[in-house]
């Protein structure tokens, strides 16, 4: 099972965030937490809270039933896509202007678990079995 978190028009360059985008694709959540807490950029603040996000949803998708702890998740799909753009005028030398390009983008994160939700189902139906 997945869930997705979204990030729309976020105030930096796509070409910005791909960079710490890149360094968590296809890691396990706990490791992409910790990536994300040491990387410096701006753009891994971001990221954090969409990553936090997403295992929240996971859960929520599943009713609360389940952790995210015991069922492996990891990041499968993340990216970058261009947002829209500001456009502002600054002034120049001679009486021109000078066009200022203020990027946005928008990031798409899923995660999924690696261990299959009815497995764990059956383990725990054969512990309780057997505690009888």
């Amino acid at each position: 099972m997945e869930a997705v978190a979204k990030l729309r028009n976020c105030p930096m360059s796509a070409r910005k965030m791909r960079l710490v985008v890149d360094l968590i694709r296809g890691k396990r959540v706990d490791e992409a937490l910790n990536i994300l807490k040491y990387t410096k950029k701006e753009a891994a603040a971001w990221l954090e809270k969409l990553l936090l996000s997403a295992i929240s949803n996971w859960e929520n998708k599943n009713d609360m039933l389940y952790s995210a702890d015991e069922y492996d998740l990891f990041v499968k799909t993340v990216f970058s896509d261009e947002g829209t753009m500001l456009k502002r005028f600054r002034p120049a030398p001679h009486g021109r202007a000078h066009r200022i390009r203020k990027r946005t983008n928008h990031v798409t994160l899923i995660v999924e678990n690696r261990i299959p939700i009815e497995e764990v189902e059956q383990e725990v139906e054969v512990a309780e079995t057997t505690e009888e």
